[in-house]
C-alpha cells in the first residue's frame, strides 16, 4: 500500500527524536419471545484501567461497508461552488482502531476520512450563547504532502448547554439479542455500555427498553432513571439468541417514543446492534424511508454498532443520517465512556438541525480544489437554500471540521492543465483578497426555517498558536486517512510524516486519544509491510 512503508525500527525512532508540542418488567413470553439462553454471554469486560475489550478471533469477513469514490479535484472555472453536509458521526475512526489493534489494516471502504478527523475535539472559538448555537473558524495553511498546495482548515464549535438548560430526555434503549450479538464485544459489551449512560442522565428522565431477535418486544415499560435498580435488572436479563428481526425492533421501538411523547425534550432512540437484520423489515430504502417519516415527528433514532465479521456498517449509517442521529462504533469499555459519559450531552442534545455548508471558490484567487473527506454527505448546490433537504446536526458542545485541498492560481504546480479554449478572464477580482466565501445554514431545534450565517476566507498574516497546533493535528489524522484510503493525492509524505505532525501537536489531551492515534499510526507502519 503506498504510503505505508514505515517499519517499527524507523518509526520509534523517529519518536525518540521528536517532543511533545504543548502542554414495568415483562416476561419476554408475553410478546411472543423465546428466551434463548447461550452460554458465555455474561462474560464481563474489565473497567479497570480502561483496558481494550476482548477481541474475538475474526469470523469470515461478512462486513459491509459502502463503496465510494473520493472527491475529485474540481476546476474553480468549471465548478466554484462545493456544497456538503456536515457530519459528527465517529464510527469510521474506532473501527479503524480496532481494525489496527487486532493486527490487519481495515477495509479501504472503512475509512471515512470526515469521521476520522471528527473523532477529536479541537479547541475552536466556542459562541457565548445558545441563540448563537456556532462558530466557524477558518485556518488557511501549507498542505504538507503537496508542496505549492494549501489546505482550507473549516473548524465550527457548538455551543455548550449548561446542565440546567439540558432539556429532559425520553430514551428508547432498542438492542439487538439476536444471535449475532453473543460474543463478548457485542451484548455484553451493549449491557455495559448503557449501564455507563444510566450516570449521566436526570432522576427525571425516562428509559424504556426493547429487544429483538426472531421478533420484537419489550421488556421495560417508560421508567424514570430514579428507579434506576429496576432499568438495571431488566439489562441483566438479557441473552443473545435467534435471528435478527431489526425491522420489527425500530417500529416497536418508535411506537413506544411515540405514546411516551414529550413536547420540548429529547425523544430518541440509540439502536445497539451488529447491523445484521434478517428477518422482517430488511430492505435498507423501506428503512430509510420509515426512519425518515418518524423524523418529522420529533423522534430521532442514533445508532451504536458492536462487533465485527458482519458488521453492517452500511445500514447503520443509513439509519442514524436518515434518523437526524449519530452513528458511533463501540469496539471497547473505554469508546462507550466516551460516546456515552464525556460525550453525552453531545450525542443527546442537538444545538442545530440541518446545518449545511457551501463554499465559492474566488476564480481570481483560487485555480482548483478538492474536498477532504464527506463523500457520502455531497449535496447539489440547489439542495442549500431548499429548507426541506435534511443535513448534519450539531450537539451540544460538539465540534465539527473540514478541510479544503486548493491551488492557487500563481502556483506552477496545478492538478490539471489550463484548458486551451477556456476563459482566461478572471471574475472576482473586486475581492482580491478573498479566496472563497463561507455560507452556512442551520435551523435550531424544532424550528422548520433556516438562518443564514455568511463569513468571506482570507489567509491570515498570523495564527494563533494553540489553534495551529489544533489545526495541525488534524491535519495529521486527515493525511493519515488519505493513506489508510489510496494514498493518491498524498505524493511522497508518509507514515513517518503523519506521526511527526501528530507527535508534535497532541496538545491537551486529558482522555490520551490523542496519544492513542499516534500509536495507531505506529501500527499501520508494522502492519502494512
Amino acid at each position: 500500500m503506498k504510503g505505508i512503508k514505515a517499519t517499527l525500527f524507523a518509526l520509534a525512532g523517529l519518536g525518540t527524536a521528536l517532543l511533545l508540542g504543548c502542554t414495568s418488567n415483562k416476561d419476554l413470553s408475553d410478546h411472543g419471545m423465546q428466551e434463548v439462553m447461550v452460554t458465555g454471554v455474561r462474560a464481563s469486560v474489565a473497567m479497570e484501567g480502561m483496558e481494550e475489550a476482548y477481541l474475538p478471533p475474526h469470523e469470515a469477513n461478512r462486513n459491509d461497508f459502502e463503496n465510494f469514490k473520493t472527491n475529485p479535484v474540481k476546476q474553480v472555472s468549471q465548478e466554484p461552488v462545493s456544497t456538503f453536509s456536515a457530519d459528527v458521526d465517529t464510527a469510521s475512526y474506532s473501527y479503524v482502531r480496532r481494525s489496527l489493534n487486532s493486527g490487519e489494516l481495515p477495509e479501504k471502504a472503512a475509512v471515512r476520512l470526515e469521521e476520522m478527523v471528527n473523532y477529536f475535539h479541537y479547541a475552536y472559538p466556542a459562541p457565548e450563547t445558545a441563540e448563537q448555537p456556532f462558530t466557524a473558524t477558518t485556518v488557511v495553511h501549507d498542505a504538507p504532502w503537496a508542496q505549492g498546495r494549501k489546505l482550507i482548515h473549516i473548524g465550527i464549535q457548538g455551543y455548550s448547554l449548561q446542565p440546567e438548560a439540558q432539556p429532559h430526555s425520553n430514551l428508547v434503549f432498542l438492542l439487538d439479542v439476536s444471535g449475532s450479538m453473543s460474543s463478548p464485544d457485542k451484548l455484553p459489551l451493549v449491557k455495559q455500555s448503557f449501564k455507563l449512560l444510566l450516570s449521566q442522565l436526570k432522576p427525571t428522565d425516562t428509559i424504556a427498553i426493547v429487544v429483538y431477535a426472531g421478533a420484537a418486544g419489550t421488556i421495560l415499560e417508560p421508567t424514570p432513571v430514579k428507579q434506576k435498580s429496576k432499568i438495571l435488572a431488566a439489562m441483566d436479563k438479557l441473552e443473545a439468541g435467534g435471528s435478527t428481526a431489526g425491522g420489527e425492533g425500530i417500529k416497536l421501538a418508535y411506537a413506544l417514543a411515540e405514546q411516551n411523547y414529550k413536547q420540548n425534550a429529547v425523544n430518541r432512540i440509540l439502536l445497539a446492534t451488529d447491523g445484521d437484520f434478517n428477518v422482517g423489515i430488511t430492505d435498507r430504502e423501506q428503512l430509510k424511508g420509515f426512519v425518515e417519516r418518524k423524523r418529522e415527528k420529533g423522534i430521532y433514532l442514533s445508532v451504536l454498532g458492536f462487533g465485527d465479521g458482519n458488521y453492517m456498517d452500511h445500514m447503520m449509517q443509513s439509519l442514524a443520517q436518515n434518523g437526524n442521529g449519530i452513528a458511533a462504533y463501540i469496539d471497547t469499555l473505554s469508546e462507550a465512556q466516551k460516546v456515552l459519559v464525556h460525550e453525552a450531552t453531545s450525542s443527546l442534545f442537538p444545538i442545530a438541525t440541518d446545518l449545511k455548508l457551501q463554499i465559492e471558490f474566488n476564480p481570481a484567487k483560487v485555480k482548483e480544489y478538492r474536498l477532504l473527506g464527506y463523500e457520502t454527505r455531497m449535496l447539489e448546490r440547489e439542495d442549500f437554500n431548499n429548507d426541506k433537504v435534511d443535513a448534519g446536526d450539531i450537539g451540544s458542545g460538539h465540534s465539527v471540521s473540514a478541510i479544503y485541498e486548493i491551488t492557487l492560481t500563481e502556483s506552477t504546480n496545478p492538478h490539471m492543465d489550463e484548458l486551451r479554449y477556456a476563459n482566461t478572464e478572471k471574475t472576482g477580482t473586486a475581492k482580491k483578497k478573498e479566496l472563497a466565501y463561507l455560507k452556512m445554514r442551520y435551523k435550531l431545534p424544532g424550528k422548520s426555517k433556516s438562518t443564514l450565517i455568511e463569513q468571506a476566507i482570507n489567509e491570515q498574516a498570523e495564527i494563533h498558536k494553540t489553534l495551529k497546533q489544533e489545526v495541525d493535528f488534524a491535519t495529521a489524522v486527515a493525511g493519515f486517512a488519505q493513506l489508510l484510503k489510496d494514498g493518491k493525492y498524498t505524493g511522497e509524505w508518509s507514515l513517518e510524516d503523519a506521526l511527526a505532525l501528530a507527535k508534535s501537536n497532541r496538545c491537551e489531551d486529558e482522555y490520551g486519544y490523542r496519544s492513542e492515534f499516534v500509536q495507531l499510526v505506529r501500527k499501520a507502519g508494522v502492519v502494512g509491510e
